[in-house]
């Protein structure tokens, strides 16, 4: 697997991505989280996506987004049919990586409330949870993690 910066290429990969992995919170959340309305094609255009690719495929993405006192991790996101296979640990990995070679001491994200899964699996990577609060009309759990 090599982790790449994404091109206007992969665009039609990552939407199809970003639409499967996020799917099933709609329901739960009650309108499409976050991610599913974001501007892919932008994030392409401003260098802030990268792909997680083997030579058949795309398998998953990350967006980074640099802030003055730290890497805002925007979005990670995994074809459902390649959970467990490591894709997500090694994007995460690649964030940390990123993140100090920028220069950062600090990776910053947040995620719904209601994605309990994701609060579980941040802590367990070693984030810490900062707060919650409304943002955007989401109810949002902050997580930082020093690099």
């Amino acid at each position: 697997m090599k982790i790449r910066p994404a091109d206007a290429s992969d665009l039609q990969a990552i939407t199809r991505i970003i639409a499967a992995a996020y799917h099933k919170y709609i329901e739960r959340i009650g309108k499409p989280p976050g991610p599913m309305i974001d501007d892919y094609a932008n994030h392409i255009r401003h260098h802030t996506v990268w792909v997680a690719e083997t030579k058949r495929s795309v398998l998953g993405l990350i967006v980074l987004i640099p802030e003055h006192d730290h890497l805002a991790l925007d979005n990670v996101a995994v074809d459902p049919a390649q959970h467990g296979q490591g894709v997500g640990r090694s994007l995460m990995t690649f964030a940390e990586q990123e993140a100090a070679r920028r220069g950062y001491t600090e990776l910053r994200l947040y995620t719904h409330e209601k994605m309990t899964e994701n609060l579980a699996m941040y802590p367990a990577l070693g984030w810490q949870e900062t707060g919650r609060s409304e943002q955007a009309g989401y109810q949002r759990v902050f997580f930082r993690k020093a690099i």
